[in-house]
């Protein structure tokens, strides 16, 4: 259960990170909302490629729905910095 809740974290910030590094201009958000953002891309690019009918018949890494949850991540970042109206984070001190 552990490893799961690691692995979904690791994962999330990796497609979260590539997403935001794609997508252009910069957005205002924290670590957190990335990792939040990239983990619900990565589930929902997988579930969404599986539907298609994507089978892994060779093994090994999965590139399709990789590639797939980065494209969905980009799509919900979009979405998050257009609904939170790309807010500053407040830094203490500033």
């Amino acid at each position: 259960m552990i490893w799961t809740i690691i692995s979904a974290i690791v994962i999330g910030l990796i497609i979260g990170g590539l997403a935001r590094l794609i997508m252009p201009g910069d957005q205002k958000i924290g670590l957190i909302m990335t990792i939040v953002l990239g983990a619900a891309g990565s589930f929902l690019g997988s579930w969404l490629t599986y539907q298609l009918g994507y089978k892994n018949s060779n093994g090994g890494w999965e590139v399709i729905p990789f590639i797939v949850g980065i494209v969905i991540a980009i799509i919900l970042i979009g979405i998050y910095v257009r609904i939170s109206g790309g807010r500053q984070l407040k830094r203490a001190g500033r």
